[in-house]
């Protein structure tokens, strides 16, 4: 049994893996194209922990998120995935992503993101 990620940390938890869970998290945290396997793989999400903490961050935190799980649409993993920034200007800019799995199951995952 493969453990799962907490996204929060980036440690394992110990419990059974959810798939999409992990495939999530990897593909936002993985800077772009520096798997040697797949350099389709990853997000330009790690460019934003130099930004300043602005409104725009959030805009493209939304759409560096879009781009890296646009995968999981193609593959059929998932039928839908809706992404929003929480940005209260602490510091912190939190993404919550709602995906509906192939199954039709509705999944949440919120990842937090470091800002100047």
């Amino acid at each position: 049994m493969d453990a799962g990620i907490n996204p929060t940390t980036g440690d394992l938890t110990g419990q059974r893996i959810n798939t999409l869970a992990n495939a999530v998290y990897i593909r936002l945290m993985t800077p772009l194209a520096t798997w040697w396997k797949d350099p389709t793989l990853g997000s330009r999400l790690h460019e934003l922990r130099r930004e300043k903490d602005r409104p725009r961050v959030g805009i493209l935190a939304q759409q560096y998120a879009k781009q890296a799980l646009k995968p999981l649409l193609d593959d059929g993993r998932a039928k839908k995935i809706t992404i929003s920034a929480d940005q209260p200007h602490n510091g912190w800019l939190t993404l919550q992503i709602e995906i509906v799995d192939a199954t039709g199951n509705p999944q949440v995952f919120r990842q937090p993101l470091r800002v100047i």
